[in-house]
């Protein structure tokens, strides 16, 4: 049985970048987000262009716990550090 091919929309500009993304789990948004940074320079580059970011190890506790209500994830307030960092990787 063949399989179905996804159609990403008028919007993404690399559908097999796109496809390749989406088949390793990413969401919509990022893969076509990546797909079209690609298609804007050579997909070399993507990822390149960005700045640099400390290890989370780096940061306090507190920094962690902001950047986790940030990102919308629950249940954060009363973990350790490590479980802290373990629950942003994951996210």
């Amino acid at each position: 049985m063949a399989e179905k091919k996804r159609d990403p929309g008028p919007s993404v500009k690399d559908d097999e970048l796109y496809e390749k993304l989406r088949d390793e789990g990413n969401s919509k948004e990022k893969s076509a987000r990546i797909a079209n940074a690609a298609a804007n320079s050579s997909r070399s580059e993507v990822g390149h262009s960005g700045g640099t970011s400390g290890s989370y190890e780096d940061w306090t506790v507190d920094e962690l716990k902001k950047r986790a209500k940030e990102l919308d994830i629950s249940g954060y307030s009363d973990l350790k550090k490590d479980e802290l960092i373990e629950k942003l990787r994951n996210h």
